[in-house]
């Protein structure tokens, strides 16, 4: 079984996922694997290279995030053609490594921890959609919190991405992230049940 993870910036995807993962999920991360292939010497910063220039790499060859993050944010055909330029390979190195999972455990449940699962049209290559959600005037208040920037900055952010309240309607199971984290691992426990019972796996 393959699950797709996702919600929007500072929603608390992550939390859910460490959550899943403590419950015996074998998480494959989108940001760590878009991490990978952009290292030095790769297939993704050669591409980052010729398309944005020596300006977003440091002098020891690794990707300046920070600066790439700045025209990014700022600029829709950028993010787009960055977009563009990774997708697939980061696509390729998750589907190898949910097979290197999968053959190691057929009964192993796979969660894709995937910030753009609905923007890059991911849904029909996993078999549930669960959507980490806290309200748009929660999710500002957290994310200025939690990287310390003014409210402007972090509309433009969350602007940047597909609104939390439209990906919510793709959900087949909603976390509700916007009370405790009582609350939140109650769901993650319910939402755990059903997938090892749709998986037929003799997980606990």
């Amino acid at each position: 079984m393959k699950v797709g993870l996702t919600g929007g910036i500072a929603t608390g995807k992550s939390t859910v996922s460490r959550m899943l993962s403590e419950r015996g999920a074998a998480i494959v991360d989108a940001d760590v694997v878009a991490r990978e292939v952009v290292e030095p010497g790769t297939e993704g910063a050669s591409l980052i290279r010729e398309r944005f220039g020596e300006g977003v790499f440091l002098p020891d060859g690794s990707l300046d995030r920070q600066s790439l993050g700045r025209i990014i944010f700022a600029d829709k055909q950028a993010r787009e053609d960055l977009n563009r330029l990774l997708h697939p390979l980061i696509i390729r190195r998750m589907e190898e490594e949910t097979a290197r999972r999968q053959a190691a455990d057929p009964h192993c449940i796979v969660v894709w921890d995937t910030p753009l699962l609905i923007e890059e049209s991911l849904t029909d290559r996993v078999d549930w959609v669960v959507v980490v959600y806290i309200p748009i005037a929660l999710q500002q208040k957290r994310l200025m919190e939690r990287d310390g920037i003014r409210a402007e900055e972090a509309r433009s952010r969350m602007k940047a991405q597909m609104s939390i309240e439209e990906k919510k309607s793709f959900a087949d199971i909603l976390i509700d992230n916007s009370g405790t984290l009582a609350e939140t691992e109650r769901q993650v426990d319910a939402l755990w049940q059903t997938l090892v019972s749709k998986n037929g796996s003799a997980q606990p």
